[in-house]
């Protein structure tokens, strides 16, 4: 019973080069009033320190403490693909922010961002969602769903249109009945579209499915290579299967 109160935290690593702002960062992790302890526990260090701690999954980078954002972000996602990456960087700037998640970022934050916003992003991103801005969730999906022609092999398995339609909506958090109600069909008929993209994918649920297409480049854009989606608002839920 204890354990299920105490779940073992998640280790999240902190790059950031103003020690002030890592003092921010830090406040993101104390236990919330009633909470035991905090779900999530800080790790810090430089990237390639933290880099080579195995049993880290997620890290939250200060954009301004390297000197190649982009760059870095496709480096990090080479060195390690199961890292999730919660990008901090300039507010503003609508275009750093679609690169930066098609570049590999789980999330992006500006740096007006408060800890309570951090520290909801990151519980999106643990869960398998994507946090952006609002606004600009409508292009990323436009550039995420343009495919190139001829792109019909094992990372980029042939999409039907009305499967293509129910990828976008599972990427926009849809449920399957909201999806149904959408494009107008039976929900038993998502679920089975659902259930051909899982097959065609390798996936084993829809947190899965939402992250080998981006991660695969399934729903690619023109762009450094992947992902997505703060105000907020995630893709893909795992209910609902």
């Amino acid at each position: 019973m204890h354990s299920m109160r105490n779940p073992e935290p998640v280790h999240i690593g902190l790059v950031a080069g103003d020690p002030l702002r890592m003092e921010g960062l830090s406040s993101v992790f104390e236990a919330l009033p009633g909470e035991a302890r905090s779900p999530f526990l800080p790790i810090f260090g430089s990237m390639d320190e933290l880099l080579s701690v195995s049993t880290l999954g997620y890290m939250v980078l200060d954009l301004h403490s390297v000197s190649n954002g982009l760059g870095t972000l496709e480096a990090i996602r080479r060195a390690r693909q199961d890292l999730r990456l919660i990008v901090i960087g300039p507010e503003s700037n609508d275009e750093l922010v679609i690169d930066s998640i098609v570049a590999g970022a789980r999330a992006y934050l500006d740096l007006t961002a408060g800890p309570e916003v951090v520290r909801k992003a990151i519980q999106e991103v643990t869960t398998g969602s994507i946090w952006a801005p609002r606004r600009l969730l409508s292009r990323l999906i436009d550039r995420l769903l343009k495919i190139p022609e001829g792109s019909q092999d094992l990372a980029h398995p042939h999409l039907t249109d009305r499967e293509r339609q129910v990828l976008e909506l599972i990427l926009l958090a849809r449920s399957n009945r909201e999806i149904a109600r959408q494009l107008g069909i039976e929900e038993r008929t998502v679920k089975a579209h659902v259930g051909r993209l899982m097959r065609k994918t390798g996936a084993e649920n829809r947190i899965g499915l939402s992250m080998r297409a981006l991660s695969h480049a399934m729903v690619q854009g023109a762009g450094p290579e992947e992902r997505r989606r703060g105000e907020r608002r995630g893709a893909a839920e795992q209910s609902d299967d």
